[in-house]
Formats: structure tokens, sequence, C-alpha cells
């Protein structure tokens, strides 16, 4: 959850699930700008699914998860960023590879993001940097081929969550495993008891995190009443969710799910096509008269942290 100056928005929402028989998981990212509410044409800020969790809680977030989904979501836990930066640093820091250089300010959430590309030790400060990046203070992003904006944050929030597991159980930590859960728990919020995730730690040491599959659902970020909005699409969306239930209860394998909806290669696709449509339009006009220009907006979304 962003802790927003404003208000409590959720910055990330990921539906995870794990099965220790399998030693397989999923990670499926919500955009946190998905649209909610009954009427686009009258839409606001409180028809995205990151509104939801100030005004009804956890619980009714957890309804819209599974409505989103289709899935039976029995847990949900609330991770505040101060709880990300405790447990980084309780491991020794996060080896992780940054995909670009981050610089970003925000002086009304206290917001200061500077980091340099490249494979590097991530204590918890900077981690949380990471973890909230979305473009630079000159407005460049993420390459479109990554996925720009919320997408490349959501993409990037999985990729660094898949490092704090692989590397949470390393040797050194391995034996603290205990520690860590029992202090992590002091500091969230979930329906979860300790008692429910003790059994699971023999599996979980030796988990191997190449086992994990993640996507996000399918859509489209689309402008309703002035406001950008991330639209679901709820065929692909049931189709990327029946392909991760398989692959974790072990009916398909790492080869099938290489053929599975690739969301984030779509949208790469999408929006190379459009800036390819953009630039072409814009040379012709150019050809045909000097005195006409093309302007193209292109506004993409996404979202937040279930915690």
């Amino acid at each position: 959850m962003s802790e927003d100056i404003q208000a409590q928005l959720t910055d990330t929402i990921m539906v995870c699930s794990y099965n220790p028989k399998t030693q397989r998981a999923s990670m499926l990212s919500i955009p946190r700008d998905t649209f909610i509410g009954k009427n686009k044409n009258k839409a606001n800020g409180y028809d995205k699914i990151n509104s939801v969790y100030a005004s009804d809680g956890p619980e009714e977030s957890l309804k819209l998860a599974e409505k989103i989904t289709g899935m039976e979501i029995p847990y949900y836990v609330v991770v505040n960023n101060h709880v990300v930066i405790d447990l980084v640093n309780t491991i020794g820091g996060v080896y992780f590879d940054v995909p670009i250089d981050m610089d970003y300010d925000d002086k009304t959430q206290n917001l200061h993001i500077h980091l340099e590309k490249g494979y590097q030790q991530i204590d918890g400060e900077h981690a949380e940097q990471l973890l909230r990046f979305r473009h630079n203070n000159n407005g460049t992003s993420y390459p479109s081929e990554y996925g720009d904006n919320d997408y490349g944050r959501m993409k990037t929030q999985r990729e660094f969550m898949m490092e704090v597991a692989k590397q949470t159980l390393k040797l050194k930590n391995i034996t603290n495993i205990k520690t860590i859960m029992t202090s992590i728990f002091q500091n969230i919020e979930t329906n979860l008891e300790l008692d429910n995730i003790f059994p699971y730690v023999p599996w979980a040491v030796s988990f191997d995190t190449a086992n994990i599959n993640s996507n996000q659902v399918a859509g489209q970020s689309q402008k309703c009443n002035e406001l950008w909005f991330f639209v679901q699409d709820e065929e692909k969306t049931t189709q990327i969710v029946k392909e991760m239930t398989n692959y974790v209860q072990g009916i398909q394998t790492q080869e099938d799910m290489s053929n599975k909806i690739d969301v984030e290669n779509d949208i790469t696709s999408n929006t190379t096509k459009q800036k390819n449509s953009t630039n072409t339009t814009k040379n012709t006009n150019t050809t045909k008269s000097k005195n006409k220009t093309t302007k193209t907006t292109n506004s993409t979304k996404s979202k937040s942290t279930k915690k």
C-alpha cells in the first residue's frame, strides 16, 4: 500500500498462489486503475480499484479481486511500505537488475527516487523507490518493449518479489525464517494466522523461484469521463487465470506455459503499433502540408498493492 499523504491508495495488488505438492507458484497483477464502476460516462476516481481499501477496507478489496479474476481467494495481506523496507534490510538487501535509470521527485508525498540502471544490491529504502517508480521527472519511463509506466512498474514489482523470495530462502536466512515471519506479522494487516503459515516453511525452503509463473489481468487503458482507467478484458483474463491455475496444480508444464496469453507482450505490441502509426501519420502530414500538425497523446495506467 502506498503511504500517500492524502489517501491510502493501494499502489500494488497481486493475487498469489503456492502449491507445496507441485512446488509451483503464481503471481497475477491487477492494475491499480482497473475500472470497477457501473457507468463509464460518469466515471470518477472512486471507480478505480485502488480507492476501495481506504473507503471499504481489505475485505471489499478482496471481493473485487475475486470478481475480476473469477477465483476464490480466502486470504488477504496488506503490506505497508515500511514493512517492505524492514524485510529487505532484515535479509541483508536484495541483488536486483534495475532495468533503467530512475529519477523522480514528488514533494507532496516526500517521495524521491534516484536509482542507476544495472545489477546491484538494493537496501530497504531503495527497494521502496524501485517498487513505486513509474516515470522520470522528464516524463520518460520504461521502454515500450518492457512495458511503460504502470505496466512496467507491475513487471518490476513481480520480478523484485521473486528475487526477495529467492534470497530470503538462502542458507543464511533459512534458520531465521520463523523469526522473520513473526516480525512481519506484527506489522501487517491480514486474516491469516501464523499457524496457517508455519506448516509451509519446510516446503518453502526447497522452493525454486524459477517455478513462479507471473502475468497481469488482461485489458487496455481507456479514457472514461476525462479520466484514464484500465478496462479489463474478461475473456482473456479468464483464460490467463485458467492457465496459471493449471500450472500451479501441475496440469501444465513450463513448455505449455510458453504458449500462454502474454499480456505484457500484447501491450508492448499494441504500444509499438500505435507509435509506428503515429509516426507514419506525422510523416505523411508533414509531406502534404507544413502548416498541419498531428498530435497524439497516449496514456497508460496500472495498479497497486495488495498488501
